[in-house]
């Protein structure tokens, strides 16, 4: 029978897909309370400059800091989302922690994927492409790529160039954008663009087919740091930056 959805891999594994994707979000979105919202620490200055300069009251202003730091989560499972895919077209499998992202079953291909083109720093590349020309130096028949999914153009080319002051090349490494490494490994031109006409369907029928609850808790982290502005006084701004900066010099006058 003809699948439903893409025609490289199964309608269950798209599926399934959908489904990680989705835990993700949820877990994301569960629940952020004060101290996961503190976790990384709340730049109080940057948030002073976009109150004023946007005209944001405080409330309004943490709960969209809240959904930017739900949003960085969830950015980083669209990557995995991809591996999946990518791992469920037939001769290729996911890496599981094992220091690539996808490989071909018969070790002629290995590939490392970033959701966007601008994730890495100079140093991350060095480290990437040092990483890649040990597999290709290591498997001799393996070609291996840097995965740009969201790139600037359409490419296929050997990655070669300077990074950190040093002359990089290998005859066998390379860099590609997202659809010309789903036309490589699904042998389709344009299997993303299949892949993204299918996605609105496949996410109703995922929605809507029988599935055990899968409920979020309230966000709790404003409610908290509310909760402790009935008592001191303080602003919600003064209160958070109170939170994470009172070893400051002068900061724990606030």
């Amino acid at each position: 029978m003809a699948n439903k959805y893409v025609d490289f891999i199964t309608d269950e594994h798209l599926l399934a897909c959908i489904d990680n994707l989705h835990n993700s979000y949820l877990k994301a979105k569960n629940n952020i309370s004060k101290e996961t919202f503190y976790k990384n620490k709340v730049d109080t200055i940057k948030l002073t400059f976009d109150s004023k300069f946007n005209g944001i009251d405080e409330e309004d202003l943490i709960q969209s800091e809240i959904l930017r730091q739900i949003d960085k989560s969830i950015n980083n499972s669209i990557g995995t989302f991809h591996e999946q895919v990518l791992g469920g077209i037939e001769g290729y499998e996911v890496g599981k922690l094992s220091g690539f992202d996808i490989k071909a079953n018969d070790d002629t291909l290995f590939a490392d994927i970033k959701n966007k083109h601008n994730t890495m720093n100079s140093s991350s590349a060095e480290a990437l492409f040092q990483k890649l020309a040990r597999y290709a130096d290591t498997y001799k028949k393996a070609n291996c790529y840097w995965v740009q999914i969201l790139a600037k153009n359409s490419f296929n080319e050997h990655w070669k160039g300077e990074i950190n002051g040093k002359e990089y090349s290998h005859s066998r490494v390379f860099r590609i954008s997202g659809d010309k490494f789903y036309a490589l490994l699904s042998g389709q031109e344009d299997a993303l663009f299949k892949l993204f006409k299918a996605l609105p369907k496949a996410i109703i029928d995922y929605m809507s087919s029988s599935r055990p609850d899968k409920g979020v808790q309230e966000n709790s982290a404003l409610e908290e740091i509310t909760s402790q502005t009935d008592k001191s006084k303080r602003s919600i701004l003064d209160q958070i930056t109170f939170d994470n900066y009172s070893y400051y010099l002068g900061f724990d006058k606030l």
